[in-house]
């Protein structure tokens, strides 16, 4: 229900007389009070639905006037409270405020109520706001999972028996199931990222109440759990994971933002690279503090997070690793007893070797 965030195509001339995108007034073309009436008149006698008929005469003027009918109660009756329960309180507070993706979700909206009005005004009609008013539920609805099933998304996400077993039934991970299953049915992206990991990292803090520990990393890795456990049922996933993804638009970069070229070679190459050049790096740091007299333990754990547990930058910032740890929780190990003493038994370890 008014989730689709991308401009679509709308009902006939419609589309042409849509107004500025941040200006309430006037925002679909001021129609003369005559096709208003004209509008009225029909759905009054109960013709309005087949006067407005695809090829038809009057449709053209007829949905431009119904647009203007229309979108003030769309906008009282789902947008503005849509918009208060995002967090969005000046789109809220009207449709001259609303943000681009906000706008489009909005009018996504407003044509389905106006489709719906069009097809389905084939009986008198007295009060026609307030028939209109008792229709904009459904209507929104629908659209929104006929658009779902256009993207070859499940329409009503939902969370299958398996997949809840096999996420352990844990609370978190199948409400990120469900949230990874209703995303891959929108068309909208998060920036240039594919998940939208900072909204689903604050959802998850509310879930769990690990305020501190729901971070985009740790729920990149969450999600990438959730993934692998989808992967066990590979035709479910190709039909309603891959497909749909595969179907939304491609992120575009931010004004003001250059784009890196993309280079020949594994995409992770200089990734890696890097890691093994920090990598010998601190294999020499350490090899000549403890050749000074400088306690193992201590000069591994500090020389460990100094070289990898600070923020990174380089090459470390670009994707796959952008989004997760590329070390996997290395400079997490430090503080568990068992893993530090593996750490530095191999860090000795190579310096001993001859050639390290």
């Amino acid at each position: 229900m008014g989730t689709a965030n991308a401009r679509t195509a709308h009902l006939d001339a419609a589309t042409a007389r849509r107004g500025p995108r941040n200006g309430q007034a006037g925002l679909y073309g001021s129609k003369p009070a005559t096709m208003e009436g004209r509008l009225r008149e029909l759905a009054a006698a109960g013709q309005l639905a087949a006067a407005a008929a695809q090829g038809s005469a009057e449709r053209s003027v007829l949905t431009g006037a119904a647009y203007e009918l229309v979108w003030p109660i769309v906008f009282s009756r789902v947008t503005r409270r849509f918009e208060r329960q995002r967090g969005h309180s000046l789109c809220a507070a009207g449709v001259g405020n609303l943000a681009d993706e906000c706008l489009d979700r909005f009018h996504d909206d407003v044509e389905a109520v106006v489709d719906d009005l069009l097809a389905h005004a084939d009986r008198p009609i007295r009060h026609l706001e307030a028939w209109v008013a008792t229709r904009v539920g459904a209507a929104t609805v629908n659209a929104h999972r006929r658009r779902r099933g256009e993207r070859g998304a499940l329409q009503r996400p939902r969370l299958p028996g398996w997949l809840a077993e096999g996420l352990g039934h844990d609370r978190w991970l199948t409400t990120l199931a469900v949230d990874i299953l209703v995303w891959v049915g929108v068309s909208g992206t998060a920036g240039s990222e594919l998940w939208p990991l900072e909204s689903w990292a604050q959802t998850r803090a509310a879930c769990t109440g690990d305020w501190p520990g729901s971070d985009p990393a740790t729920v990149c890795r969450e999600v990438e759990q959730v993934l692998a456990v989808m992967r066990g049922r590979p035709h479910w996933y190709a039909s309603f994971v891959e497909r749909p993804l595969g179907a939304k638009q491609a992120p575009v970069a931010a004004m003001g933002e250059t784009a890196a070229p993309l280079e020949l070679g594994e995409p992770d190459d200089r990734v890696e690279s890097e890691l093994r050049s920090l990598a010998a790096q601190a294999v020499q740091a350490i090899g000549d503090r403890v050749e000074n007299g400088e306690p193992a333990e201590e000069v591994v754990v500090e020389v460990v997070r100094t070289m990898f547990g600070g923020v990174f930058t380089g090459t470390l910032d670009q994707p796959p690793h952008g989004a997760c740890d590329p070390l996997g929780g290395v400079t997490g190990a430090l503080s568990d007893r068992q893993r530090l003493n593996a750490i530095v038994e191999t860090a000795l370890t190579i310096i001993d070797e001859p050639d390290h």
